[in-house]
C-alpha cells in the first residue's frame, strides 16, 4: 500500500532530512516511526501525503507513483488518507462541529450525510456534547481528539499522525493511543511518527527505526 524506495529528501541550504529510506508499509498495518527530534519521521510522513516531494527515489501509495502526480490530483490523493499534525491545525474561529465537518464540505458531500458523519466522528472521540464548542474551550487532550475527528470523517484507509500524545498528560496518550487501535482494528492502516516509547509498548504497532534521516532498524512489535 505504502512504497518508498531509495528516498532522499534534501532541503535548500543542502540539509537532508530523509536519507535514501526504502520501506513499504502493508494494508491494515498498525507503523511507528521512532526516532529523536529532527530525525526526519515528519518529512517521512509529509513524503507519504505528499506534502512535500522527494528530491530522488519514489514514493507509492495506493499504487499511485506520487512524483509524477500533478498538483490538482493531490486533493484526490489526500481523500483517502487522514492527517493528524502535531499543531492541530484546527479553525479556531468555527465550532467543533464545523471544523470536522470541512473535509466533507470539501469532497461534495450531501448536507445531511455530512452532518450525521461528523456526529458519528465526534461521538467516536468522546466529544459528540462539544459540537458547539470552539477549540479555544478545549482541553489539549480535547483539541487533539477533535483533530482526530476531523482526520477519520471521511473513513480514509490511511491514518497519518505526527506525534499525536507529544504534548499530552500519560492518560490523554493512552486515550488517544486506543482511539488509533480501534481505527486500525476496523481496517485503517496507521501510520505514527512519534518518540513516545510508551505507547508503542501498550500498542504493540511494527517498529520502523529512523536516525538522521535514515531507515535504520526494521524493529519486531513491542512487546
Amino acid at each position: 500500500m505504502i512504497a518508498l524506495t531509495n528516498v532522499t529528501k534534501r532541503y535548500p541550504g543542502g540539509h537532508e532530512a530523509v536519507k535514501n529510506a526504502t520501506l513499504s508499509i502493508e494494508r491494515g498495518e498498525m507503523v511507528f516511526l521512532m526516532g529523536h527530534s529532527g530525525a526526519g519521521k515528519s518529512t517521512l510522513l509529509k513524503l507519504i501525503a505528499a506534502i512535500e516531494r522527494p528530491t530522488s527515489g519514489k514514493v507509492v501509495v495506493n499504487g499511485q507513483n506520487l512524483g509524477s502526480l500533478r498538483a490538482r490530483a493531490i486533493p484526490y490523493l489526500r481523500r483517502n488518507l487522514g492527517l493528524v499534525f502535531q499543531d492541530h491545525k484546527l479553525l479556531f474561529d468555527r465550532s467543533a462541529f464545523e471544523n470536522v465537518m470541512l473535509p466533507l464540505n470539501i469532497q461534495g458531500y450531501d448536507r445531511r450525510d455530512a452532518a450525521r458523519r461528523a456526529r458519528a466522528a465526534l461521538d467516536k472521540v468522546g466529544l459528540l456534547g462539544h459540537e458547539k464548542a470552539l477549540p479555544v474551550t478545549l482541553s489539549c487532550g480535547e483539541q487533539q481528539r477533535l483533530c482526530i475527528a476531523r482526520a477519520v470523517v471521511h473513513r480514509p484507509a490511511v491514518l497519518l499522525a505526527d506525534e499525536p500524545t507529544g504534548n499530552l498528560d500519560a492518560a490523554y496518550a493512552a486515550e488517544i493511543g486506543e482511539l488509533f487501535r480501534a481505527f486500525n482494528q476496523v481496517g485503517a492502516t496507521v501510520v505514527i511518527a512519534t518518540h513516545d516509547v510508551q505507547l508503542a509498548e501498550r500498542l504493540a504497532p511494527r517498529l520502523i527505526a529512523i536516525a538522521s534521516g535514515r531507515v535504520d532498524t526494521l524493529a519486531a512489535a513491542a512487546a
